[in-house]
């Protein structure tokens, strides 16, 4: 199958994106959740907050590749500390993707209105065992996590 990542695509993404509560959303490419890898376009809008997370067991990588935007990749470690800062997209940013090894805690936030991310991990996805989250950082939708978000962007 050819799927076209088109200007039409990313906007039909887009607006799914700003309709949804979490004010972000994946367009998949892959078929299924078996498929191997798993390749889709991430949206992520101003104010989206994603927990701190990592793929360890079964350990996968993941790569983020902005094509529209600049987003700030967080990495940390166990204690929950931040161990480095990545700008990754637009202008001027030197570094335009990243790939995070398995077992390491990351999260992705949103410098600009929208970024637009092409992501790739290995599949397949089962949800109970896709992630760790960080029990160190506000679960999405607590009430914390604004200000624990407020705070990696802007300590």
């Amino acid at each position: 199958m050819i799927q076209l990542i088109t200007r039409e695509l990313i906007e039909q993404t887009a607006r799914r994106a700003a309709d949804s509560p979490r004010l972000r959303t994946n367009h998949n490419f892959h078929q299924c959740a078996a498929d191997n890898p798993h390749r889709f376009l991430n949206v992520l809008l101003t104010g989206t907050y994603c927990q701190p997370h990592r793929h360890l067991n079964p350990p996968k990588s993941e790569t983020f590749l902005a094509i529209e935007g600049r987003a700030a990749v967080f990495l940390f470690d166990d204690a929950g500390n931040i161990t480095a800062r990545h700008e990754i997209g637009d202008h001027p940013c030197a570094v335009f993707g990243i790939d995070i090894g398995p077992g390491i805690w990351h999260t992705v936030a949103a410098l600009t209105a929208r970024v637009i991310c092409f992501e790739v991990k290995p599949g397949p996805w089962d949800p109970s065992t896709d992630k760790d989250f960080a029990p160190w950082a506000p679960r999405e939708g607590d009430a914390e996590a604004v200000a624990y978000l407020d705070r990696l962007l802007y300590a």
